[in-house]
């Protein structure tokens, strides 16, 4: 079944589930939105009043926030695929309930198996907290860190909705969204890569290119003295540290 197919038909599930208490006070259960064979999938918490009047994703003060940050991004909405890890509406905003991210988890679940996307984007605690527990991250989440599980890359973000209280973290928040243009795109250099050909070998561990090379390229060592026209050794991997084993034959 294509993967349209596949969405309507979970959406349709989602629009009359009843798998927990909040069918009885919301107006809309919200579905996700986007582009299905996106790259990047946001995960947020819940849907605001907004949200729940209209059914659509991201249409309150936290949408126009979004907007701006997606925006220095140089990424649109239709290039992401968006979505919640509670459905519908918390009743004044509270948080959510075990019991309502157990049930509610599951459409998640599906919604990732059907997008299959590169690197998921959990904005704020709960949605990050889910993430890792499903992908067994143990790690405490750190927002603005890319983290490869070996199956799939996340990324944590503070949800849009921290500006609306606190406009001192603008800064970092547009600087840690910017980072989501960084990833749409493969480092450029990454055809003619030493750490690509290594990997290929064998000699390295495939995060090296899942966080670098198909990830935050614009941090790597490597790249950052390419740019600069800087002579590098060919054994010296993305962080900056130089391995000589890997020049040996």
């Amino acid at each position: 079944m294509l993967k349209k197919e596949r969405m309507k038909e979970l959406n349709e599930e989602i629009r009359k589930c009843e798998r927990c208490k909040l069918y009885a006070t919301r107006k809309n259960a919200v579905v996700g939105e986007g582009n299905l064979d996106a790259k990047l999938m946001l995960i947020a918490q819940a849907p605001g009043e907004k949200e729940d009047e209209t059914g659509k994703m991201f249409v309150g003060p936290s949408g126009k926030i979004l907007d701006e940050l997606l925006e220095i991004a140089g990424l649109k909405r239709e290039e992401v695929y968006m979505t919640n890890l509670i459905k519908c509406f918390l009743p004044n905003y509270r948080k959510p309930k075990e019991g309502e991210i157990s049930a509610c988890s599951y459409f998640l679940d599906k919604e990732i198996e059907i997008v299959n996307p590169e690197i998921l984007v959990p904005l704020g605690y709960f949605a990050t907290r889910y993430i890792f527990q499903k992908y067994n991250v143990n790690s405490p989440p750190i927002y603005g860190k890319l983290i490869w599980t070996g199956e799939i890359k996340i990324y944590p973000l503070e949800h849009p909705s921290t500006l609306l209280y606190d406009d001192s973290k603008r800064e970092i928040l547009e600087e840690h969204y910017r980072k989501l243009g960084i990833f749409k795109n493969n480092c450029k250099w990454m055809c003619c890569c030493p750490i690509v050909r290594y990997y290929k070998e064998g000699k390295l561990d495939r995060r090296w290119i899942e966080l670098y090379c198909r990830g935050d390229w614009e941090s790597c060592t490597r790249y950052q003295m390419e740019e600069r026209g800087e002579y590098h050794e060919d054994c010296m991997l993305p962080d900056g540290r130089i391995v000589r084993e890997l020049c040996e034959d």
